[in-house]
């Protein structure tokens, strides 16, 4: 997991996004356990009292739950919830690509030409 100081983003919103996007994306499984609080804080050398914010942020919307002594695994996740998820998640990126390019004085067929060329150029 890579964070960054200098971005703007709180760090703890950094962490939940991390963990939001890869358990949205079937990374981490049902049951299975987060990095203890201690050990990611250590490792990302940031404070224990980032890393429970950002584990409470995720336990508020109900991706993972806190076990006393055991700290948060993961929660099932509905797969009609997870793809409602996915498309909010492209429907904000877009909204925002669509801003950007009015800004860039951009017209809607050279926005439409990009996200063709990105499309193609992706290997999903």
């Amino acid at each position: 997991m890579k964070i960054s100081q200098t971005n703007g983003i709180p760090i703890y919103k950094q962490i939940a996004d991390a963990f939001r996007t890869d358990i949205l994306a079937g990374k981490y499984k049902q049951g299975e356990y987060l990095p203890s609080i201690r050990e990611l804080a250590r490792d990302l050398r940031i404070s224990v009292i980032t890393t429970m914010k950002a584990y409470e942020q995720l336990e508020a919307e109900g991706l993972v739950t806190a076990s006393q002594g055991k700290g948060f695994y993961v929660n099932a996740q509905d797969s009609e919830m997870l793809k409602e998820q996915h498309l909010r998640k492209v429907e904000d990126s877009l909204t925002s690509a669509i801003e950007a390019a009015k800004i860039a004085g951009m017209s809607d067929e050279e926005l439409i030409e990009m996200l063709r060329t990105l499309l193609t150029m992706s290997i999903l």
